[in-house]
């Protein structure tokens, strides 16, 4: 995997798991972190058995499918999982009946707005049964009998999480989390998981990693909430930063939603990559929660989390239907949120507090640090250095030095090193 083809190879990734049939727990979800775990050996895969309680929430069983349809009275199938697996309610107990149309109404699911479009619909907590399918499929159904088919079932079995610590110098760790529990769907399910996977191998390559990352792949809400209730006290204590990855593969736009507080070290830098990179980007408040930032920044938890993304869940209307399909992602889609999330982690890694060791301003010019020829664009550089040393003061980070400055935090990188390496500035 190389820097010049991350986005195709993420693309492929997205496009061999698409069609595996996940839900909240079972093979799908089991088969998804295989797969995962043949890219990054380091990921373990642990689980919780049904009946498990979480804070207020408890692990229900696990749901098995082999297969589900609608046939008319000729035995023809019109509708059936085995075309596309959103055509079933996630955790849909099993049925064999005849039903007249009225009474199968009962039991469908469609868009009208959306009349080409399958909705994506789930059950875990009350069992009943449906299917979803497109509002013109819906329309086409005549007066009469119709065989309605779900062969599923129920077992006592286990919900399944991913976990990865990459050490660094420091034990202070930065929180990355990302869901894999919805079937086919490109953007807000698969674009997360491919995303954090790519950036995990590429936080593995960094040398001398200032600080310690812990990356997980959940179901989505549920088992944010076990992890918590696994790791409440251990995260307080160690987590300064992170983010939570999903919807971050489509072309359209960059996105931001805040952690409750709206103004953690997360916040800061997902603001300041974004100004910088995507400065037409859509800012979201809190209030416009959805994933599992609910849960990481809910009252008591407090933990510093935002979100970078491209088009945001619930904001795109392919959304929760079948039309979230691998045409609305892209290689350049995935790779850019991809480059969003790695200058985040960058500026995590960099973002120390400097101090001059000099009074008044230091003399540039006997360092080789100041331009003896003035050309076209010298004077900015030179200015832009002096504004750097002008916060140095102990108490200002790089970060928010580079926003007093009005300067992208990575172009005063080598001039920090320059700074340090002649001993102007040291780094606290």
């Amino acid at each position: 995997m190389t820097e010049k083809n991350i986005g195709n190879v993420m693309y492929g990734w997205a496009k061999d798991l698409f069609p595996i049939n996940r839900s909240l727990m079972g093979a799908g979800v089991r088969e998804t972190f295989n797969y995962f775990k043949n890219i990054i050996p380091e990921l373990e895969i642990k689980s919780v058995s049904t009946g498990y309680k979480a804070f207020d929430w408890t692990v229900p069983e696990e749901w098995e499918i082999e297969e589900a349809y609608i046939e008319n009275k000729d035995g023809e199938r019109i509708i059936d999982f085995k075309t596309n697996n959103l055509h079933v309610v996630g955790y849909s107990e099993p049925v064999d009946e005849w039903l007249n149309l009225d009474e199968l109404e009962n039991h469908l699911y469609s868009l009208p707005e959306q009349p080409d479009a399958i909705p994506y619909v789930t059950s875990y907590y009350k069992k009943r049964w449906g299917f979803c399918l497109s509002e013109n499929q819906r329309r086409k159904l005549e007066p009469g009998d119709y065989h309605v088919v779900v062969k599923s079932s129920f077992k006592e079995g286990v919900l399944n999480y991913g976990e990865i610590i990459l050490p660094g110098k420091s034990s202070k760790e930065v929180f990355l989390s990302s869901y894999v529990c919805h079937p086919s769907m490109a953007n807000n399910e698969l674009s997360g998981p491919v995303v954090t996977i790519a950036l995990t191998n590429w936080i593995r390559t960094l040398q001398d990693r200032n600080y310690t990352y812990r990356i997980v792949l959940i179901p989505e809400t549920l088992g944010s909430i076990i992890y918590l209730s696994k790791h409440l006290e251990e995260l307080k204590e160690k987590v300064f930063a992170g983010f939570n990855i999903t919807c971050i593969g489509d072309d359209r736009c960059y996105s931001y939603l805040p952690s409750r507080e709206g103004n953690t070290l997360s916040d800061q830098i997902a603001l300041h990559v974004l100004q910088h990179t995507a400065p037409n980007f859509k800012k979201y408040t809190w209030l416009d929660r959805g994933s599992d930032e609910r849960q990481y920044c809910a009252p008591g938890v407090d933990l510093p989390m935002a979100t970078i993304m491209r088009s945001k869940y619930g904001e795109y209307p392919e959304y929760h239907t079948s039309d979230d399909n691998l045409d609305l992602i892209s290689p350049e889609g995935l790779e850019g949120g991809l480059n969003a999330l790695k200058k985040a982690i960058e500026v995590i890694e960099h973002n120390a507090v400097l101090k001059s060791t000099v009074y008044c301003e230091p003399q540039l010019g006997k360092r080789g640090l100041y331009p003896t020829v003035s050309v076209k664009g010298s004077a900015n550089e030179a200015r832009r250095m002096m504004n750097l040393i002008s916060y140095c003061d102990g108490e200002h980070s790089l970060l928010q030095i580079a926003n007093k400055i009005n300067a992208p935090i990575w172009d005063l990188y080598a001039i920090v090193d320059k700074l340090v390496e002649n001993k102007v500035i040291k780094v606290l």
